[in-house]
């Protein structure tokens, strides 16, 4: 089996990765920052074969050049986790910076649809695929001074929705994942790189862990052939929605 797994560098991203390593996956770990890819690939050396590509999922010919130039042996990709996305800010929509809006916009749905539009026809000709994408509870759940970044991951549940709509017919399975606060670099890229802001984030209670997320990922990929786990939402146990949070 081999996977393609995007924003690998670190987070969720990373923890599939070395959670799909034992499962005997060959991977392909896709992220911006070549050095980190690197420790990674060297990480889970003695567990499985790893390649690596560096591209923004917003530059969509970096993306096209980079999936198009695998090698032949590394082509035939049955597993594609769309993990690469981002939040900046936390601003009212009124005062939002559209530079802000662009970058969420970009990586969370045209990064999302690029590289899927690369990988599904290999899927399709060989009537056989997994794609799992990446949401949040903000997808389902608007809330203040996130409008934009929500907006960005309702998007990312209307394209689950449409590819399983697309893509069943073909043997394709399609599984939404929309996990709640998680412990991971986004509150720092959210508060552009205000790491003690960040960090009250998840101050009085446990939040979600990366590895929560790709156990999670891991359940999904490993059903029967019969079964799809087409949508999952996943909370730490004091989230009650998107925005309330029972903290000690």
């Amino acid at each position: 089996m081999l996977a393609l797994i995007t924003g690998a560098t670190s987070g969720i991203g990373r923890a599939t990765a070395e959670a799909l390593a034992p499962l005997k996956y060959r991977l392909i770990l896709c992220g911006r920052r070549q050095d980190r890819l690197d420790e990674l690939s060297r990480a889970l050396a003695r567990q499985t074969e790893v390649h690596t590509l560096t591209f923004d999922v917003r530059d969509r010919s970096a993306v096209e050049s980079a999936i198009a130039g695998l090698p032949a042996d590394w082509q035939d990709i049955d597993l594609l986790v769309n993990n690469a996305g981002n939040a900046h800010g936390l601003d009212s929509i009124q005062d939002g910076n559209p530079d802000d809006w662009d970058l969420m916009i970009d990586a969370n749905v045209q990064g999302l649809l690029y590289v899927s539009r690369a990988v599904m026809p290999g899927m399709v000709s060989r009537g056989k695929g997994h794609i799992v994408n990446l949401s949040s509870i903000a997808g389902k759940q608007t809330y203040a001074n996130g409008a934009v970044y929500c907006a960005s991951k309702a998007a990312v549940e209307a394209l689950s929705a449409g590819m399983r709509l697309d893509l069943t017919q073909h043997g394709i399975k399609v599984t939404n994942i929309a996990p709640g606060a998680v412990e991971t670099e986004f509150s720092v890229t959210r508060f552009k790189g205000d790491a003690d802001r960040a960090a009250k984030v998840y101050d009085g209670f446990t939040p979600l862990s990366a590895k929560d997320i790709a156990d999670t990922i891991v359940y999904a990929v490993t059903a029967p052939p019969h079964v799809t786990i087409a949508d999952v939402t996943i909370l730490a146990s004091a989230q009650a929605a998107a925005s309330t949070i029972y903290r000690k």
